[in-house]
């Protein structure tokens, strides 16, 4: 796995949603020998402030998430004031911290990202986790999440929109302890579109999730 870290899930076909309006997909984005996903234009603006994550959406008993000390997070997803949008964004945050836990504890089947997706957006959570044990590797670094646009309906379902920043978060070996540093290139910054449902616990977990590496929408 000598390449910048993989980016989430494999491109899958989205529902209809306000926010977006999606293309062909392809597969896992810059997975070990695998090619880039696609994804048509997304509404991404906003303005960064405190991460919604500060308030919790439900009472329901979430999954702890413990992380190593180098990997950290820049979340610039201000909160919206609407109590179901401001849900959706801190579900989903907890989802990628869950992700990232799993691979630094090499679990495929890990309960804390399973707590978050569902269907396909879990197998494909549990295809980009087995890639980081398979090479015996982790994510080590900075990520940051900008440029979200979150949509939530009357129904229980939602779209989010997002760009993530790659270009200070790396793969590190386990055995070695050595970081695969790449350098910046336009691919180091992808864009996320996914679809959530609030489950019966009232936690938003994600179903299907697409990206675009190299994106023009999230390039500084």
């Amino acid at each position: 796995m000598n390449r910048r870290r993989p980016t989430l899930l494999a491109a899958l076909t989205l529902t209809a949603t306000a926010a977006l309006t999606l293309s062909a997909c392809g597969s896992d984005d810059d997975s070990p020998g695998k090619g880039d996903d696609q994804i048509a234009g997304a509404d991404t603006s906003s303005e960064p402030s405190a991460s919604p994550s500060e308030s919790v959406p439900s009472q329901t008993e979430r999954p702890e998430i413990e992380l190593p000390a180098d990997v950290t997070y820049k979340f610039e997803w201000g909160k919206t004031g609407d109590p179901a949008k401001d849900a959706v964004l801190h579900d989903a945050e907890q989802r990628i911290r869950a992700v990232d836990m799993a691979i630094a504890e090499q679990d495929p089947l890990h309960k804390a990202y399973r707590f978050y997706s569902e269907g396909e957006a879990a197998a494909g959570s549990e295809k980009y986790i087995q890639d980081f044990v398979d090479h015996e590797a982790r994510t080590t670094g900075v990520t940051r999440y900008y440029k979200e646009s979150v949509n939530a309906k009357d129904d229980g379902t939602a779209s989010l929109v997002y760009c993530e920043d790659q270009s200070k978060s790396f793969n590190k070996f386990l055995k070695t302890g050595k970081t695969d540093v790449t350098p910046v290139t336009k691919d180091s910054y992808v864009l996320y579109a996914s679809t959530l449902r609030k489950n019966s616990n009232g936690v938003w977990v994600t179903e299907q999730l697409v990206s675009e590496r190299g994106s023009t929408k999230c390039q500084p």
